[in-house]
């Protein structure tokens, strides 16, 4: 396992990242995803991202139990907030920043959060109240570094040219051969700025791992094929999209790797991007895409294989 610094900050976090959404503590048995999560330390899995609207609270509450007997030094863990908590608890103002933060460390049975991020931006709270509260809780300790996820060119601008708090070390986008939405604008800033990109389905909620087959009835055992997992995988299982994905398997045949770590590869490519967070309701599947971190591949593979999704995501 290789491991990059994220952004601004001291984090030394792994290529490859363990996620929870829609996983842990919901669509994944616990001893399955406790297996998961030990298969992940083996493979030098360092960096668990969770959020505390998964599973309202259940995610992080599994990941509470399941990290509990390890050495707090061993791992970076990132957690979230903005989403509903019922009861009216939603949002980034100075009141959900502290009482979400010590909801989620309680559940993650922690002192600290290493990396905590806005879920999405609240246009609700003033941008300077949410830093202000940011700031206090870092300053607290009981954060290390903040970050956010999806925010559009302009709030990442704001939040920068914020003034007396402190900034953004990361962005949490979608991002894969799929869906490249942020590298026109979105990687730029963040890289002239110290913010790095972890980035979620970087293999289109496993449609790139090539399992879904046109035409062809979906595997019983997959996440498409559960009703707890599947409901955000749909928009991907176009017949243009499965097509231009078994256009990609001979590319990485060449390449000498699978599909997966292909895909996961290339999103590596990218200098801006840390770490690319990947979901597991086994650990086979995070021994095939560890073995994505540190690739070298031929980067005319990859134009071909950019030209491949890009002709298939045009045509929808």
């Amino acid at each position: 396992m290789r491991y990059r610094k994220l952004g601004a900050s001291d984090l030394e976090v792994s290529e490859i990242s363990l996620g929870s959404w829609l996983t842990f503590g919901v669509g994944v048995e616990k001893e399955a995803a406790l297996a998961c999560v030990n298969r992940a330390f083996d493979l030098g899995i360092n960096f668990i991202d969770t959020a505390n609207v998964y599973g309202r609270g259940a995610a992080e509450s599994f990941l509470g139990e399941a990290l509990s007997g390890r050495r707090r030094d061993s791992y970076v863990l990132a957690t979230k907030l903005w989403g509903d908590m019922g009861g009216g608890n939603q949002g980034l103002s100075r009141a959900q920043v502290e009482k979400q933060l010590d909801d989620s460390l309680k559940r993650l049975r922690t002192s600290y959060i290493d990396l905590y991020q806005c879920h999405r931006y609240d246009p609700n709270t003033p941008l300077q109240e949410t830093m202000e509260a940011l700031t206090r809780a870092k300053q607290s300790g009981k954060v290390r570094w903040i970050g956010f996820s999806e925010w559009s060119p302009g709030q990442i601008e704001d939040s920068i040219a914020a003034k007396g708090v402190e900034h953004f070390v990361s962005s949490q986008p979608q991002y894969s051969l799929l869906y490249r939405r942020i590298e026109q604008k979105v990687i730029p800033i963040c890289a002239a700025h110290g913010i790095s990109q972890i980035v979620w389905s970087p293999l289109a909620q496993g449609v790139l791992s090539g399992k879904y087959l046109p035409g062809a009835k979906i595997p019983a055992q997959s996440r498409a094929g559960s009703e707890r997992m599947g409901g955000f995988i749909k928009s991907w299982l176009e017949p243009r999209v499965l097509e231009a994905v078994q256009e990609l398997k001979p590319l990485a045949k060449e390449a000498g790797c699978s599909l997966s770590q292909f895909a996961l590869a290339w999103v590596l490519r990218e200098p801006n991007v840390a770490s690319a967070i990947v979901g597991a309701s086994k650990p086979d599947q995070l021994d095939e895409n560890a073995g994505a971190s540190g690739l070298k591949i031929d980067p005319s593979l990859f134009a071909k294989a950019e030209d491949i999704a890009g002709r298939a995501v045009a045509a929808g």
